[in-house]
């Protein structure tokens, strides 16, 4: 690989991405790193063997800049690249809810920009990395942006028009299992268990059924009637969920993180 990528604001997600990139090929020799702090910085170059440099000496070397700080902080970033950044480098954005238009805007005209909505999963190599094109970016663009995310997980590429949508689905949606594990537990203790062994048959339970869904190719409908037996357990269950509006409150929490992601590419929200 001859490419050289630069991971801009090496935080958890972009050293997820770097580890990853690493063992699906990369040499450290083709990586630069950029951090807030110099100890981190020190702390990613004895770490992976890679180069850490300023920002403004990744522009200017690399092929590919990846840029992952936090969305209220990309502003400032821009405008520090913005003077170093030739239309030929390929930029990709981490950054929730950015469009790619506030890119093009701030860098020089024709720069190829693809917008990257990630999650957590790739710090286990099992992330969800959607995928759009900005004005100027190409197939090869496309292309070789699955190729540095794919190092971390699955990716899929849409229109950025769902970017928003992926968002309050994939990108925040590690916090909703979270949430219902949780939730989960908490109902075991209740009903006497341990909270270590609550914990085990729940996280069980979610690792089988991921599995099942992603492997069996049945639908979540099916799967679930598979459980439910007539006047059983699961059934009474399941009413139980319905009658408190769970699968409402799903889609309207859904709703809600669409629209926060909708805000933040205006500027409306902090």
């Amino acid at each position: 690989m001859t490419q050289k990528v630069a991971v801009l604001g090496t935080g958890k997600i972009g050293e997820a991405l770097l580890s990853g990139m690493i063992r699906g090929g990369w040499a450290p020799s083709d990586l630069l790193v950029t951090a807030r702090r110099p100890e981190r910085a020190e702390q990613l170059r004895s770490r992976y063997g890679v180069e850490a440099v300023s920002n403004a000496e990744a522009a200017k070397a690399a092929d590919t800049l990846i840029l992952t700080v936090k969305p209220q902080d990309m502003g400032t970033l821009l405008t520090e690249l913005a003077p170093h950044v030739p239309a030929d480098r390929l930029v990709i954005s981490g950054a929730a809810g950015i469009p790619t238009a506030f890119f093009e805007e701030r860098l020089t005209a024709g720069t190829p920009v693809v917008r990257v909505m990630t999650n957590t999963p790739a710090l286990v190599d099992e992330a969800m990395s959607v995928i759009s094109a900005g004005t100027h970016a190409t197939a090869a663009h496309l292309t070789l942006t699955e190729e540095l995310f794919s190092t971390v997980g699955k990716t899929l590429r849409v229109p950025e028009s769902q970017q928003d949508a992926a968002t309050a689905l994939s990108g925040s949606g590690p916090a909703y299992f979270y949430f219902l594990v949780e939730a989960m537990t908490d109902a075991g203790i209740l009903l006497g268990l341990p909270r270590d062994k609550a914990h085990d048959l729940i996280v069980q339970a979610a690792i089988g059924a991921a599995v099942m869904l992603r492997d069996s190719g049945e639908h979540p409908v099916k799967l679930r009637e598979n459980v439910t037996s007539p006047a059983g357990t699961t059934i009474n269950a399941i009413r139980e969920l319905e009658n408190h509006g769970v699968r409402a409150a799903l889609i309207a929490a859904l709703e809600a993180a669409r629209d926060r992601s909708r805000e933040l590419a205006t500027g409306t929200g902090n």
